[in-house]
């Protein structure tokens, strides 16, 4: 991406992402990637480096282990390698060792279902592959400490034997020499040491001269001489003769591995800055986490459109005041290209400016922004920017001569592609003529369909948004009571600056404030003051379809409990019915059966009684229930002591009793001719002809 100015970086603040994110680098790779992030152009470039971030992010958010824990930074050692003769350490080879390691577990880690899951991140080792030859050539050489084995060569184990055999056999000598001379009292406390690379004794000074051998100097104080008995001279001699030999051998072993592995440095190379690149991604989802970063949508053209967008910086810092940063949601599309921002001082226009701008460099380079997920990016080619006073001593230029030069570059170099933010349009010269140059200058920059925004507290540029094609005004929100700017942005009307507002607040004298609005044109005044009482109209308004929303919220989850309610009764006067239905149903099969059993102990004694007669009887008491209207005849006795009949029409609520089994009931409906009563539990429908309407009785019981 271009950057106009050179500077536009600084101004909005990009620089101090960049070290936020360097912060969250370990290797010295990925610190100098993000000292040095680039702003992308291309599509398939921002969409693979948002995914591989996203995808870590949900690594760190599930805690699924990623096996980059081995921060290793060998630029120096890999420098090293690829150069003929030279030769690395014991330690060096033991780190290219690790990154040999380091990657075999990257790429067991990325299994079948791991590749699908983390498209984006595999893609980081498409190119590549492991090769074991690496770890199994430091491995016959060296053991896990970074020492040379002993059977790296024959020559090596046989002079390490030796070497060994000579060691005791000279550690035994000067056992000796030491337990006879500490007898004699020639020894000092310490008996014993090394200097020079050689086993001396530690000689009282008076006795140096008694103790033969060779003198190899004396403490600080004078008091102790270090002496190399003659003893042990040619041993020494031996020892330090097979030590050079180790030490020439290690060397050549080294040397020759470091031959052989520098066939490898290219693969190296790619291992390290792979590990470097995985380190990159993971500071990038860590950013991500501080600032409450989310992956928008990308799309290939000029297009801006933010649903609750944070600038992260603010979000931090009023994260440790403890503080609520207000979102800011912005479209700008094809229908409306340029917004114009106006509003008091210090309400936020140039805070919501830096937003827009330094949100769509984060995306192009790659960085997950604090936006909700449903945010759209589009992408630009260029970026310019003109925020402050641009003076300059240098070139012998006043605020406004710079002010012109920089929109002159504006409209040279503006196209479909730009994305430019204007500070105060205009601003620097007289009002009346600086408006008129910005009105020129906001017409050629719509023509060159750039998008943008641009603040100001001009009226004319207010009106021209107003009535222009492709541009549109917002305004700041501000608390006229209060004298508070409340930093929300209200897209698709002009706000005002309440210049007179805040000096009536701040207790400026009545009289200069009414001199000062003699001296505004009238028509200006009255069009300020509109806009005033129009952004608190539509802010009061606002503030009551808020209170609606939140009781239509109520009133839907009242209702909500209401038919949960009314769906649990109703499911109980079901449960109810049934049981009433079964328990009728089963009283019905009951008085079957019982019926059944009469009958054939009727029929069975038809068969033995002479007296027929008596048979026609049972049957007839049995078929004709006069058992149940002597208990009908019983019921109707009991209820007409405890009810009389009342005369008069049938209303719903009436109680009523049924002329042919004398039952009781509630009326619940009338339905024409018919009644629907509820008797006990069960409800049913009955002729009015045969209800009569009844009373309880004042002793009745």
């Amino acid at each position: 991406m271009k950057l106009f100015p050179e500077s536009a970086y600084l101004q909005l603040e990009f620089n101090k992402v960049k070290d936020l994110l360097a912060n969250f680098c370990q290797a010295e790779y990925a610190r100098n990637k993000a000292q040095h992030l680039r702003i992308h152009t291309r599509k398939d470039y921002i969409d693979v480096e948002l995914k591989q971030s996203h995808e870590y992010v949900q690594l760190l958010d599930n805690n699924i282990y990623f096996p980059n824990d081995h921060i290793l930074n060998l630029s120096k050692e890999l420098k090293l390698l690829s150069i003929p003769g030279a030769v690395l350490s014991g330690e060096q080879l033991v780190q290219l060792r690790k990154l040999v390691e380091s990657m075999e577990k990257i790429f067991r880690w990325f299994d079948k279902e791991r590749r699908v899951a983390y498209e984006a991140l595999v893609k980081i080792i498409d190119d590549t592959y492991y090769e074991k030859t690496v770890r199994e050539l430091i491995d016959g050489v060296l053991d896990d400490d970074g020492q040379v084995k002993d059977n790296a060569s024959g020559e090596l184990k046989e002079i390490r034997m030796n070497l060994y055999r000579k060691r005791n056999e000279l550690r035994r000598m000067f056992e000796k020499i030491v337990t006879k001379l500490n007898k004699q009292g020639y020894l000092a406390e310490i008996e014993e040491s090394f200097m020079n690379g050689r086993k001396v004794l530690a000689v009282v000074a008076e006795q140096k001269r008694t103790v033969k051998g060779i003198l190899h100097g004396e403490s600080d104080s004078r008091k102790t001489a270090f002496v190399e008995p003659e003893e042990t001279i040619e041993l020494n001699n031996l020892v330090s003769e097979l030590e050079n030999d180790e030490r020439q051998e290690v060397y050549r072993i080294l040397r020759e591995l470091t031959a052989s592995l520098s066939a490898y440095a290219g693969l190296l190379s790619t291992y390290h800055a792979i590990l470097g690149e995985y380190d990159f991604v993971r500071a990038k989802a860590k950013l991500a986490g501080e600032i409450k970063g989310e992956y928008p949508t990308i799309a290939d053209k000029a297009q801006v459109h933010l649903v609750e967008a944070f600038h992260p910086l603010l979000y931090l810092y009023n994260q440790r005041l403890k503080k609520p940063t207000i979102p800011v949601s912005i479209t700008l599309d094809e229908s409306r290209r340029i917004l114009v921002i106006s509003g008091p001082n210090a309400g936020g226009k140039t805070v919501t400016l830096k937003t827009v701008g330094l949100l769509q460099m984060m995306v192009q380079a790659g960085l997950l922004v604090p936006v909700h997920p449903s945010s759209r990016f589009g992408i630009f080619k260029q970026l310019m920017i003109h925020i402050g006073d641009t003076q300059s001593i240098e070139f012998e230029l006043s605020t406004y001569s710079s002010h012109l030069l920089n929109m002159k570059h504006f409209m040279e170099h503006a196209n479909g592609r730009t994305l430019f933010f204007i500070d105060e349009l205009g601003s620097g010269s007289d009002p009346n003529l600086g408006g008129a140059f910005a009105e020129v200058i906001l017409e050629e920059l719509a023509k060159k369909h750039a998008t943008g925004i641009v603040t100001t507290h001009y009226l004319n540029l207010k009106v021209m948004a107003g009535k222009t094609a492709g541009i549109i005004n917002g305004a700041m929100a501000f608390d006229e009571q209060k004298l508070q700017p409340q930093y929300k942005l209200i897209i698709g009307k002009p706000g005002s600056s309440y210049t007179f507002s805040i000096a009536e607040r701040i207790g400026l004298e009545k009289n200069l404030i009414e001199r000062a609005r003699q001296l505004v044109d009238g028509d200006q005044f009255r069009l300020d003051k509109l806009l005033n009482r129009t952004e608190q109209d539509l802010r009061d308004l606002e503030q009551k379809e808020k209170v609606l929303h939140q009781l239509m919220k109520e009133n839907e989850k009242l209702k909500k409990e209401m038919q949960q309610v009314m769906d649990k009764e109703k499911h109980q006067q079901q449960l109810e019915l049934l049981k009433e239905q079964n328990r009728v149903a089963e009283e019905r099969i009951e008085w079957l059966k019982d019926m059944e059993r009469k009958l054939k102990q009727i029929v069975t004694e038809w068969r033995k009684e002479e007296n027929k007669n008596k048979m026609v009887k049972q049957m007839e008491a049995l078929l004709f229930n006069k058992h149940a209207q002597k208990a009908t005849h019983k019921m109707k006795q009991k209820i007409d002591a405890r009810y009389e009949e009342m005369e008069g029409e049938i209303r719903v609520g009436d109680k009523v009793k049924m002329k042919k089994n004398h039952q009781v009931g509630e009326v619940l409906e009338l339905r024409g001719k018919r009644a629907v009563v509820k008797v006990g539990l069960l409800p049913m429908q009955v002729d009015v002809k045969d209800l009569v309407v009844v009373a309880e009785k004042s002793n009745g019981k």
